[in-house]
């Protein structure tokens, strides 16, 4: 055999084995591309009618544009949308642990509380639920972002304020992210009769772009 030979069947046998290294790689786990190196995320919202698309034609309300947003991410992000309408913190507090179980969330979007107000229940105890919610969020290893509200001053000042106040001390303490005022930009302007439905507490579809514009830049650094 002539040394080109040789050379062609030990280059052959170089093949063979890169080839088969390559496999072996894989199958362990160790030879992902860099595209496949970031895990896809899956986001929870818990929450309210605000986020349950109350009163809105379906897909167009901020939590399904927050949806459509992460489906163009590389790699995408998985919205799961658990909000009912109606619910209060202790609702969304007794339904926290097997939403948790069964969608394993990267993060946790809080947007409770606002009914705990209409219904006049004990601030303290919102606070109390909220504040379980986030230990229970972190505990199974996912970020929490609190989404806070405010009251109308029809509502009274001091009430107002230390409803608002228990979104930050919650935060503070368990250091979780915090929009302050979920609907900044909705209810605080000289035109929010034009972004509100008739019953005038729900935000219409014009809102819901605001509203997401509200969460994104707290939400973002937490899918990093």
């Amino acid at each position: 055999m002539d040394d080109r030979s040789q050379s062609n069947k030990g280059a052959g046998w170089r093949r063979r084995d890169c080839i088969a290294g390559i496999a072996a790689l894989v199958a362990a786990g160790l030879c992902a591309s860099p595209a496949g190196a970031a895990e896809a995320k899956t986001v929870l919202i818990v929450g309210d009618s605000l986020s349950a698309e109350y009163g809105l034609s379906r897909g167009s309300g901020w939590a399904a544009l927050l949806s459509q947003r992460l489906a163009q991410q590389r790699p995408p992000a998985t919205v799961v949308n658990a909000s009912v309408s109606g619910d209060t913190t202790a609702g969304g507090r007794s339904r926290l642990a097997p939403l948790l179980s069964q969608h394993k969330p990267d993060v946790v979007v809080i947007e409770l509380g606002a009914n705990d107000a209409l219904r006049g229940l004990p601030l303290a105890t919102t606070e109390d639920n909220l504040r379980a919610m986030a230990r229970a969020a972190k505990s199974a290893g996912a970020k929490v972002l609190l989404l806070g509200m405010q009251l109308p001053p029809n509502y009274g000042r001091k009430y107002g304020e230390e409803f608002a106040g228990l979104y930050a001390k919650v935060a503070k303490d368990e250091k979780t992210a915090l929009l302050p005022f979920f609907l900044k930009g909705v209810a605080d302007v000289p035109n929010a009769a034009e972004l509100f439905q008739a019953d005038r507490i729900h935000p219409n579809e014009k809102a819901h772009p605001t509203m997401l514009a509200n969460v994104w830049p707290m939400l973002q650094p937490l899918l990093k």
